[in-house]
């Protein structure tokens, strides 16, 4: 990912030499300098942790290619992406198995590594 430049500068979760902690630090220290340079600040606060089960297998795919990653890696992960299934128990009653076609189970790995593709040129759109 560090030779796609996938992840930018104020990524901190999970890259090298950062952390959650280099985030707040980066973050105090924006913060004061505009507050010092006197220019109107304003912090929003995001909750992102349920939206990237509603992101789309295909858009994430896409994502992917759009950062030019080997072929059969992406070719492996549609692949993986498109063999989850899952069901609804209610009361001992079971529904058909159906296909997922958004999100990643929160037992995967990848989970947080994908999420952090797709949302990393979310801060480009702000600029």
């Amino acid at each position: 990912m560090d030779d796609k430049e996938v992840t930018g500068d104020s990524q901190h979760v999970f890259t090298k030499g950062k952390s959650c902690l280099t985030n707040l630090i980066a973050f105090y220290d924006g913060m004061t300098a505009l507050v010092d340079k006197e220019k109107a600040t304003d912090v929003i606060y995001l909750d992102f942790c349920k939206a990237f089960d509603m992101v789309s297998h295909n858009l994430l795919v896409s994502k992917l290619e759009t950062y030019e990653f080997d072929g059969q890696n992406t070719r492996w992960l549609r692949k993986w992406l498109d063999s989850c299934i899952q069901r609804v128990a209610v009361n001992g009653s079971m529904s058909k198995y159906r296909a997922v076609t958004s999100g990643i189970s929160q037992e995967s790995v990848f989970r947080l590594v994908l999420f952090n593709i797709f949302i990393n040129d979310l801060e480009r759109q702000w600029d």
